[in-house]
């Protein structure tokens, strides 16, 4: 997600809460690198502050829709009356959140609108005997409850949302973690590993040489 707000403090701490909770999140301080990287970078949400110091988000969000562009946007503001709300929505806002918030609450409304702009997929996968529930963020194998972190969850729902196609490292990475990851660090090979221990036997994440990882119950690697 990308996540625009001038205010530095604030951006930082709402940036860390996120990232809290399992999201990755990209940081813009104006409207100029918000542009660039909604450019270069398929996000499936934005939250933005309304008042920035290159204008009113509101008006930069009516021009996105205006270009066809439909990322999920939640604006997160002081500007609270009937009639700023309104003007959100009609600028092509999704979603209006008023400062002071409840990070809970920005961090539950963050995942629903990133989960409408997913790929229409099933609320729950199955592989083997695994249930991926993306909806309550659990998972079962065998109908055991497993305890996985924001981040395991975060790999795993993307390795399930592929089948059994592999999905590559820089794609974990890129999904998973934010700019600020290094692709070729060793965080997605230790969480992995740790992902790998906790789903148990038989082994259903299994090493794509060259390539990255597949999640099947074939109980094979290629």
């Amino acid at each position: 997600m990308l996540l625009v707000e001038d205010d530095e403090n604030l951006r930082f701490g709402v940036a860390a809460a996120l990232r809290a909770a399992g999201l990755a999140v990209d940081e813009a301080a104006d409207l100029p690198q918000a542009d660039e990287a909604l450019f270069v970078t398929a996000y499936d949400c934005a939250v933005f502050d309304r008042t920035l110091p290159a204008g009113d988000a509101a008006a930069y969000v009516d021009k996105l829709r205006g270009e066809g562009r439909t990322v999920p946007v939640l604006f997160l503001t002081a500007r609270d009356t009937v009639e700023d709300r309104v003007e959100g929505f009609a600028s092509g806002g999704d979603d209006y959140l008023v400062k002071p918030f409840a990070v809970p609450e920005l961090v539950a409304r963050v995942r629903s609108l990133c989960r409408r702009a997913a790929v229409v997929r099933p609320p729950v996968h199955r592989v083997g005997d695994v249930e991926i529930d993306t909806a309550r963020r659990q998972v079962r194998r065998g109908g055991v409850l497993l305890t996985l972190t924001s981040r395991e969850f975060a790999v795993l729902e993307v390795l399930a949302a592929r089948g059994d196609q592999a999905v590559s490292r820089a794609e974990l990475i890129e999904s998973c973690w934010d700019e600020m990851a290094e692709p070729q660090s060793n965080v997605l090979d230790v969480l992995i590993s740790q992902l790998r221990r906790k789903l148990g036997d038989p082994p259903l994440i299994h090493t794509v040489r060259g390539v990255g990882y597949r999640l099947a119950a074939d109980g094979g690697s290629r």
